[in-house]
This record gives C-alpha cells, structure tokens and sequence, in this order.
C-alpha cells in the first residue's frame, strides 16, 4: 500500500486589522488503483496466507528463524505483512530481517551495510547468497532446511549482528 501525498499551500492577507487565510491545494499524489487492487488489499496476510503462497515446509523455517532471535531477545514474533513476514516485538514492528516463503525454500533478507565481515560469514558458511540489495541495505539468503541445519551458528550472528544495529 501507497500512502497519499497531499501539499497545500497556505496565503495570509491583511485586510485592516483583520487577517484572512487562504489554503490551495498544490499537490494531490494519491494512488488510483483498479477494484481488483482494492480487493487483493483487503486479503487476509495471516500465516495460512504465506502456507499457500510458500508451503508449510518453508514457514516453518521462518518459526525456526525466530528461534534463534529469541535465543537472544526476548518478545519477537512474526508479523504476517502482505509481500514478507516482517517480525515484531513486543506488538511493534522491528525488521532488522524479514522472511519471504517460496515453495521449496526460504528467502531471508538480514539489514546489515556491505562489508567484508559480514560476507565472510556469508562465504565460509557457503551459504546461498542472492547478492545485496544496496537500495534497502540487505543481504539476501536463500535458505533450504538443510542449510539451516548445517548453519544455524552462521544465522545466529548475523541476525545478531542486525539486531544490535537495529536496536542502536
């Protein structure tokens, strides 16, 4: 969803002693969209939403992410958002990472600045890097549970290397 962008200009004048103000509406960029758009809008994002558009499989690799999370802070859980799971904490949104549920895997984006460190950990845990995405400042896995298994320690630091970026 868009939200509007509205600018009004305001003139005062003097009439004697009194003063009159003027509003003009200078700009008015509210998004027109089809009926169908605003149907697709009111569709429901809750997790049997992602289970149909990724599977079962692969959101359940996003409870597994927020595992770890939680085994370094308390009060996440996710947040059902239309294009990602996004997480939450303690009600309000808190995305250092979020979860996109495909078919057969997971893709996680972790908001992290580019750097050598953080590739490292990204290159020596051979994991499956979808390249960094410099217009959001995140890194993008693909993640299978295999190589969630096989690298649950190389996650683990680099949400908690986004989280405390994030908290700061």
């Amino acid at each position: 969803s868009t939200i509007p962008f509205i600018a009004i200009q305001m003139n005062a004048y003097k009439y004697g002693d009194d003063i009159a103000l003027i509003f003009t509406k200078v700009l008015d960029e509210s998004p027109l969209g089809l009926v169908d758009e605003d149907e697709e809008v009111r569709e429901i994002t809750d997790r049997d939403y992602w289970i149909k558009r990724g599977s079962s499989e692969t959101v359940a690799l996003a409870d597994e992410m927020l595992e770890i999370i939680k085994g370094f802070s308390s009060g996440f859980e996710l947040k059902y958002n239309k294009f990602y799971i996004g997480l939450a904490k303690d009600g309000q949104p808190n995305n250092f990472s979020i979860f996109r549920p495909r078919k057969k895997d997971l893709n996680i984006e972790i908001k992290l600045p580019q750097g050598e460190e953080v590739q490292k950990i990204i290159d020596d845990a051979n994991l499956d890097d979808m390249g960094y995405d410099a217009r959001w400042g995140n890194y993008r896995i693909r993640v299978s549970k295999q190589d969630l298994k096989k690298n649950k320690e190389a996650f683990t630091t680099l949400l908690q290397m986004a989280f405390q970026l994030f908290e700061k």
